[in-house]
């Protein structure tokens, strides 16, 4: 079968238009017409009804899109297992400054010979980067999937990210140098931005119920360095952040770490890969992993990761 038709055919699947899906594979719409033509001839089925409100799929084209996209994939999954070994290792980290880009650093630093290419998709849901790591777009990914994934695609408890409270010096809690869940009980923790249904917004409201803490996350996030600004002015506002995050203020903020105990909560991040990849590095990737996984003796973990333990 002609791959090339094929991938005519998932483009005007997906645009819905043969024009539109010849600019997006940089062909004329005859030539899209022609591959589509070859492969409804080849199938022997009509793949698109065609009308002046544009292109549907017909009921065969409905029942073949799906073979088709997993058809690209094995494609490109071929395509990689002789190539991988010449480009780079490619991992999303969701964010530079989180403890998934602390641990690829230290790989890096413990393996330097081995190539990187660090990619980082913080808006992309779990099923966009599962699909990314299943088509080998990216080798592997870090996440917080709340139920097992579908092989051969897998995920395997990598990071356990403890976490401190982050305040200025003007607040009640700075000079402390411990706290409890208790001890924040009576205080504001401010995460803005956090988009609800996300898997970390799953993670601080059981948090919050938990512990009974009053975490707000009202309000847009203009950047890191604005939050830091507004702590560190603040004498009620205090954060969470994970002690393999990475943030850098001026030293006049005087800003305070303080960490969690008593338990500790834990962010637990796993690592996502397709366990066909080939890449040579990815092996050494997921044993460096393993080997540097720690976690607090008496740590608080939410229910879904305690599950898997």
């Amino acid at each position: 079968m002609d791959l090339g038709a094929v991938r005519t055919f998932v483009a005007v699947a997906d645009a819905g238009q043969f024009q539109a899906a010849a600019d997006e594979l940089g062909v004329t719409q005859q030539a899209v017409s022609k591959r589509i033509a070859t492969l409804e001839r080849h199938l022997q089925v009509s793949l698109f009804v065609r009308s002046a409100r544009g292109t549907q799929l017909s009921a065969d084209g409905q029942a073949f899109l799906p073979h088709a996209r997993e058809l690209l994939q094995v494609a490109e999954r071929a395509v990689s297992a002789v190539q991988s070994v010449r480009r780079p290792l490619r991992v999303d980290v969701l964010n530079r400054r989180t403890a998934p880009a602390t641990a690829l650093h230290a790989f890096h630093q413990s393996r330097p010979d081995v190539e990187l290419d660090v990619v980082t998709l913080p808006d992309a849901d779990l099923d966009t980067v599962v699909a990314a790591v299943a088509s080998g777009t990216i080798d592997a990914t870090f996440r917080s999937p709340r139920h097992p994934l579908a092989l051969p695609v897998k995920a395997a408890r990598a990071i356990d990210d403890a976490h401190e409270l982050l305040v200025g010096p003007r607040h009640p809690l700075a000079d402390a140098s411990t706290l409890t869940p208790a001890d924040l009980v009576e205080h504001r923790l401010w995460i803005p931005g956090m988009k609800p249904g996300t898997e970390w917004a799953l993670y601080y409201e059981e948090l919050a119920r938990t512990f009974a803490l009053s975490i707000d996350t009202a309000g847009p996030t203009f950047s890191a360095e604005v939050l830091l600004g507004e702590l560190a002015a603040s004498a009620t506002l205090a954060t969470l952040v994970g002690t393999g995050s990475r943030y850098l203020w001026p030293e006049s903020y005087d800003l305070r770490r303080i960490p969690i105990v008593n338990p500790t909560p834990i962010y637990p991040h796993f690592v996502i890969w397709h366990t066909d990849n080939p890449h040579p590095a990815l092996t050494a990737f997921l044993d460096h992993l393993r080997a540097a996984h720690t976690s607090p003796p008496d740590s608080w973990l939410p229910t879904w990761a305690r599950a898997g333990q």
